[in-house]
C-alpha cells in the first residue's frame, strides 16, 4: 500500500488538485500562492469561519476517510447555517503522518468533494504538511445580506426557543460523521426574519448559555420538551446526554411572539426536519441566565456544561 512519504508532498498536491470543486466566481484556484475570487456583490457582507478536526478528538483513527472529509467541511458549513449565510469558498490544511496510506487522503477529499458539490462550495486551496496526527483545518468564506446575519446576541423577551432535529449521543451513533448542515433551514430562517440562532456543536446547555450571555437575557428551558435522539433515549439519563454531549450540528434559534404561523410554515417548508419548541426568552438580565423545569415555576439554574476542549 503506497504511503504519502512515497508519493511526496508535490505528488499529493498534483493528485488532489483535479478533485477540488470550483465555481464561476473563482478567478484563480489552488496551485498558486493565494486564491483569487470575486468579492460579494453590493448589499452582501463577507462571512468568515475556520474549524479543525483532529484524529482521536473529533473522529477515531479507523473512521471511514470519506466520513472524515464530510465532517471536516460540514462543521464549518453548520456555522454558516447558524447565521443564515451562504458558503462560497473553502481552503483546507491537511496534516498527516508520512506513513498514512494514499487511499486515506483520497477518501478524505472524496468526502469533502461530495459535500462541497452539494452546497456549491469551491475548494480554492490550502496546504499539506506532515505531522504525528491526522487532522484537517478548514477555512471558509461566503456572504450574507448586509445587516441580516442571525446572531447569538439577538434574542428578545417573549421569543420562543426552537431546536431542529434530535439531540444526544451523536458520537456513539455515528451521526456526528454523517449530519447534513442545515444551510437551507438557516437561509429560510433568515428570510423569515429570525435574528437569533446558533448551531449545536458543544451541547444544548452550552449553546443556551451562549445566547443568554450574549443577549443579556434569562432563558427558560422546558426540559421535558427537549427532543432526544433514538440512541440517547436508551441511556439511563437521556436528558443529560442531550444537554451536554454536543456534536449534534442542529440549530437552536428564537422566534418572535408575533410570528403566529411559524411552526406550521416551517413544517410545510421542511416536512422531513423535526422542529421543536423547547422554551422561552424571559426578561433582560445582565450577564444572562438559563433556568429549567417543566413549567414557568421551574427556575433551577441549568449547569454550564457541554463539551470544552480544554477541560475534557
Amino acid at each position: 500500500m503506497e504511503t504519502l512519504s512515497e508519493l511526496s508532498e508535490r505528488g499529493l498536491i498534483r493528485r488532489l488538485r483535479p478533485q477540488l470543486v470550483t465555481r464561476p466566481d473563482v478567478l484563480l484556484g489552488a496551485g498558486d500562492d493565494c486564491a483569487l475570487v470575486k468579492p460579494p456583490p453590493p448589499g452582501e457582507e463577507l462571512v468568515l469561519k475556520s474549524d479543525p478536526i483532529i484524529a482521536s478528538r473529533h473522529f477515531l483513527p479507523e473512521t471511514d476517510p470519506k466520513r472524515i472529509g464530510h465532517k471536516a467541511l460540514g462543521r464549518v458549513l453548520s456555522d454558516f447555517a447558524a447565521m443564515g449565510a451562504t458558503p462560497q469558498w473553502a481552503l483546507i490544511d491537511f496534516t498527516a503522518p508520512p506513513d498514512t496510506p494514499i487511499s486515506v487522503a483520497d477518501g478524505i477529499y472524496a468526502g469533502i468533494k461530495t459535500l462541497a458539490e452539494r452546497h456549491h462550495v469551491a475548494i480554492v486551496g490550502g496546504d499539506t504538511t506532515s505531522d504525528t496526527t491526522l487532522s484537517l483545518h478548514v477555512f471558509a468564506a461566503g456572504s450574507v445580506p448586509a445587516g441580516k446575519a442571525m446572531r447569538r446576541a439577538a434574542a428578545n423577551p417573549g421569543d420562543s426557543l426552537y431546536v431542529t432535529g434530535t439531540l444526544g449521543r451523536s458520537f456513539e451513533s455515528g451521526r456526528h460523521l454523517s449530519f447534513e448542515p442545515r444551510l437551507d433551514v438557516g437561509r429560510w430562517l433568515l428570510n423569515r426574519g429570525i435574528r437569533c440562532a446558533i448551531d449545536i456543536s458543544d451541547g444544548l446547555a452550552s449553546e443556551l448559555w451562549h445566547i443568554a450571555e450574549e443577549s443579556n437575557a434569562r432563558l427558560f428551558l422546558i426540559d421535558s420538551a427537549v427532543p432526544l435522539s433514538p440512541t440517547c433515549v436508551r441511556m439511563p439519563d437521556p436528558l443529560i446526554h442531550a444537554l451536554d454531549d454536543g456534536e449534534d450540528f442542529e440549530l437552536l434559534f428564537s422566534v418572535p411572539p408575533d410570528d403566529f404561523h411559524f411552526l406550521t410554515d416551517f413544517l410545510q417548508a421542511f416536512p422531513d426536519v423535526l422542529c421543536t419548541p423547547i422554551g422561552m426568552v424571559g426578561e433582560y438580565l445582565e450577564g444572562g441566565r438559563v433556568t429549567y423545569g417543566n413549567g414557568e415555576s421551574g427556575g433551577k439554574i441549568l449547569p454550564k456544561k457541554g463539551f470544552d476542549h480544554f477541560s475534557e
